[in-house]
């Protein structure tokens, strides 16, 4: 059948040669995705690119700055752009195509990454029966990040066919019988080409987001629960529900809403609309079958201005969901089953930051 992959479709998909790494392990595979590791092979270059008519190694000859070995940590620095082969390639058949998406620790940590691949005019893009190799550019936009071989920066979510969207009509019809959004008041409204997601700034005595500090110290990707809060972030707190988004800042925020993606489909999460404001809002998309069962989960978004500061406001949508059938059924659900990090999240920053209480983030 049509629509995403599952769980079990990445096993067979490696059995038979048809997702290739000498590095794979079962854990990268998601329920709906897999997730891809970096190579030992990474170049500082000059800048940005895609390959519409090449292979992406043979352009990056004229664009290195210096060759990098990632057998060793190595600290990306701010600003500075990377590219990086991935141990995973790829030689599909039978009509299967893709996309990546940044995960979801690597959105929170402001780490813009995009895949490059051979031969595509599009960042992202895993063209139908695609033969070859995978790279990522990464560039860190809020912090010096420690990197090396094995890290997981993005993730694969590959289709069958076409992808198989639920439209609103369907989406409404889904929320009457199994619940997708559990919010204070739902309305029609909640639903217009896709889930809409509105941000929470309600006033409490804890913070309503987070934003990144300049000049904090170095981040190790490898160590979790481990770095200080309070050495990379700022608590922001509301003034009369609304925060300023200031012109160049990261910010860390959460949804109003609780989402829940049923088992039987996967989920994006996409910019909701330039038209809105002047403001990129989540850089991660992937919402795998699971997230939020039973009761919802929030979800967490990222959001920055390049141009203007921007007054936002509580309960203002700032991005949407789109929902798509799996291509059968999977036993195989996003939460603690398969050590997930953000089943059930309030306010939460990446993994890597030492655990805070997050009660007063859920109300």
């Amino acid at each position: 059948m049509i629509g995403a992959l599952t769980y079990h479709d990445y096993i067979k998909l490696y059995d038979k040669n048809q997702i290739i790494s000498n590095e794979f392990i079962k854990e990268q595979i998601q329920p709906s995705s897999i997730d891809l590791t970096l190579s030992d092979e990474c170049y500082e270059i000059k800048n940005s690119f895609l390959s519409p008519k090449s292979k992406v190694r043979d352009k990056i000859k004229n664009l290195i700055v210096r060759k990098i070995d990632l057998n060793n940590k190595y600290i990306f620095k701010k600003n500075k752009t990377y590219i990086v082969k991935l141990n995973e390639s790829l030689k599909l058949i039978n009509n299967i195509f893709g996309n990546c998406n940044p995960k979801s620790s690597t959105g929170r940590l402001d780490i813009f990454c995009r895949t490059i691949v051979n031969y595509s005019d599009e960042y992202e893009k895993i063209p139908n029966n695609y033969n070859g190799e995978i790279f990522l550019e990464i560039t860190s936009r809020s912090f010096d990040i420690k990197l090396q071989k094995g890290n997981k920066l993005n993730q694969l979510r590959l289709v069958y066919g076409k992808h198989n969207y639920l439209n609103d009509e369907d989406l409404t019809n889904l929320n009457k019988k199994n619940k997708i959004i559990f919010a204070e008041s739902f309305n029609d409204h909640k639903i217009d080409n896709g889930l809409k997601v509105s941000v929470n700034l309600f006033s409490t005595n804890s913070p309503v987001a987070y934003s990144a500090k300049k000049n904090a110290p170095t981040i190790d990707f490898n160590k979790d629960d481990f770095h200080d809060i309070n050495s990379y972030w700022d608590s922001i707190y509301s003034k009369n529900k609304s925060i300023v988004i200031e012109k160049g800042k990261f910010y860390i925020l959460r949804s109003k809403e609780k989402v829940r993606i049923p088992s039987s489909l996967a989920g994006e999460m996409i910019p909701y609309d330039t038209r809105i404001g002047d403001f990129r809002a989540h850089y991660a998309g992937f919402f795998d079958p699971g997230f939020g069962d039973p009761n919802g989960s929030y979800a967490v978004l990222e959001v920055k201005t390049s141009e203007l500061p921007f007054l936002l406001e509580d309960g203002q949508t700032i991005a949407r969901i789109k929902y798509e059938k799996l291509n059968k059924n999977s036993n195989i659900v996003y939460g603690l089953g398969i050590k997930s990090n953000y089943q059930n999240q309030g306010l939460k920053l990446s993994k890597h930051f030492k655990t805070i209480n997050e009660e007063n983030n859920n109300n």
